[in-house]
């Protein structure tokens, strides 16, 4: 990505905040084996500021969508607060194989750390686990497909990825938690809208993010006509 692409990916823009629409792919901040990411670029985004934005919560670098970020240490500490006490709703696009029994529906399945060989810790269904919850509901479908609407009303790391395999409807394109597939080769998660109510004397502010170009052909076939 060049700074360029990323000048055209601001969603909003004010004195407290930017959002982004993320693309997937790209890490959020630097990490091992992780070659390019987003914060390398927020020097360019001061946008008058002394100082550069900075990254209000977290995106898995395979997620696309919606990313919030604090323009000074009074935002940060507003939106940390927020995310915190889940004052902020997020809304996710997911497409995954399968199909729940009901149109819409809350999945509560707690989620605990597990280790990896690799040196890393991925997230599994443990009854002894941190809480963990999700709202779903049914967009559209194929015989084989599924279009979701997701709300996390907690923030687990890799929540609604585990909680999507957990119900037997894993996300397309999850190497971690899911199954390869050759016609899918990109997870099919994206942070569609975010609403934040960033000023007390404000209506929220409503952002949603177009959803990526490799989503589009799992999303069209499950009846999504535009974004």
């Amino acid at each position: 990505m060049i700074l360029e692409q990323l000048l055209e990916r601001i969603l909003y823009r004010d004195a407290m905040m930017l959002v982004l629409n993320k693309p997937a792919g790209i890490a959020v901040h630097p990490g091992l084996g992780k070659k390019q990411n987003l914060q390398s670029f927020f020097e360019e985004l001061k946008f008058g500021l002394p100082n550069p934005p900075a990254l209000a919560h977290r995106l898995d670098a395979a997620t696309s969508g919606c990313l919030v970020l604090g323009r000074h240490r009074q935002a940060l500490n507003r939106l940390g607060d927020m995310f915190a006490n889940g004052k902020i709703e997020k809304t996710y696009w997911a497409v995954v194989k399968g199909k729940p029994a009901e149109k819409e529906g809350r999945i509560d399945i707690p989620l605990a750390k597990q280790s990896t060989h690799s040196h890393r810790w991925w997230m599994k269904a443990d009854p002894n686990g941190q809480q963990a919850i999700t709202d779903y509901r049914i967009l559209g479908e194929t015989d084989e497909f599924t279009w979701l609407e997701l709300k996390p009303l907690t923030g687990r790391t890799h929540q609604l990825r585990v909680h999507c395999l957990a119900m037997g409807w894993p996300i397309v394109g999850d190497m971690i938690y899911g199954e390869s597939d050759t016609n899918f080769d990109a997870l099919h998660l994206h942070a569609r809208a975010i609403q934040i109510p960033l000023y007390p004397k404000k209506d929220p502010i409503l952002v949603d993010a177009p959803p990526p170009v490799h989503m589009e052909k799992a999303l069209k076939l499950c009846g999504l006509k535009e974004a």
